[in-house]
């Protein structure tokens, strides 16, 4: 029987399969998503103190994904355009989610709530 909060593979197929085979996005877009956990799980391992291989989808929750783009606003300094583009990946990966997790969709709908923040436009 397979784990319902396996998120490495649940990443993994949504890397591979959603993005790559099924959607067909561009390299750059890959790279930029695969930066944006790679920032999540680091920052998971200082918050929580697991490692990337120990955390759950339950773990990311919305308090903590805003936690996460607030950090990344203010310890690294990003602008609102790099927030929000972190928080597309995000939301891009529990869309995919809730598909492959019913079980979870509560906690993914109050994630995917979370709101982009406004920006001037050039």
């Amino acid at each position: 029987m397979r784990r319902t909060n396996d998120l490495a593979v649940l990443i993994e197929r949504w890397f591979t399969d959603r993005l790559m085979k099924h959607r067909g996005v561009s390299s750059n877009t890959i790279a930029s998503y695969r930066d944006t956990f790679r920032l999540l799980f680091a920052f998971a391992q200082t918050r929580l103190g697991r490692s990337p291989s120990q955390l759950t989808l339950r773990d990311l929750d919305a308090p903590f994904i805003g936690a996460f783009l607030e950090d990344l606003e203010t310890k690294r300094a990003v602008s609102v355009r790099t927030r929000n583009l972190r928080l597309t990946a995000i939301r891009s990966f529990f869309r995919y989610a809730a598909f492959e997790e019913p079980a979870h969709s509560a906690h993914i709908q109050r994630v995917l709530a979370i709101p982009s923040k406004r920006c001037d436009k050039r």
